[in-house]
């Protein structure tokens, strides 16, 4: 166990118009927009498409985080190791931007964990990520879903349910790790 503080790094796929699941980029919370040009002018997205796709993404991006943070700030990333992860990549869109939000909040080391992802993808973000780990990486790569048993989304109050208890565990260890540094036990201060 980690004993690390969980947070989340809200970002948003941003869908090709006539098919959303098809990613041509990625927004992130802090400005953070990651675009994927191939794909944009292949399909001969326009200006105005991507800004339409953006600004609905956008303004769902901040109602996530509104809630699942309820008003409170982001656990600060300032000098300390981040993992993001995710759930699987495909094109990587979403987990790129994760990483950027992260070394602009001034993260000293970026990890990305994955189940799976094609190896293409990965090669493709380990400049963004001081190491990457994936469990398997397939060929022929189709589908993230199809190497779960059950891919349904996670709700939002699914989310926001998990986040508090995950904030309520980590309170409860830094206090006890809090009373053991106070009796002189080095070994239970925690690590970032």
């Amino acid at each position: 166990m980690l004993a690390a503080p969980l947070d989340v790094i809200v970002v948003r796929k941003l869908g090709v118009p006539i098919q959303p699941e098809l990613g041509m980029g990625a927004i992130g919370e802090d400005g953070v927009c990651v675009l994927n040009p191939e794909v944009i002018g292949r399909l001969r997205i326009t200006e105005n498409a991507l800004r339409g796709v953006e600004e609905r993404e956008r303004a769902e991006l901040e109602r996530r985080a509104a809630l699942y943070r309820r008003d409170r700030p982001m656990i600060p990333l300032e000098g300390r190791t981040v993992v993001v992860v995710d759930d699987g990549l495909a094109t990587g869109s979403t987990a790129r931007a994760a990483l950027q939000v992260a070394r602009a909040h001034g993260a000293r080391r970026v990890v990305l964990a994955v189940p799976v992802a094609p190896s293409e993808t990965l090669d493709e973000l380990a400049p963004d990520a001081d190491l990457v780990l994936c469990v398997a990486s397939p060929h022929p790569f189709t589908a993230i879903g199809q190497w779960y048993d059950d891919f349904r989304q996670t709700s939002d109050a699914e989310v926001s349910r998990l986040l508090d208890r995950a904030r309520r565990e980590h309170q409860g260890h830094e206090g006890r790790s809090s009373s053991a540094r106070d009796d002189g036990d080095p070994g239970a201060v925690p690590r970032s």
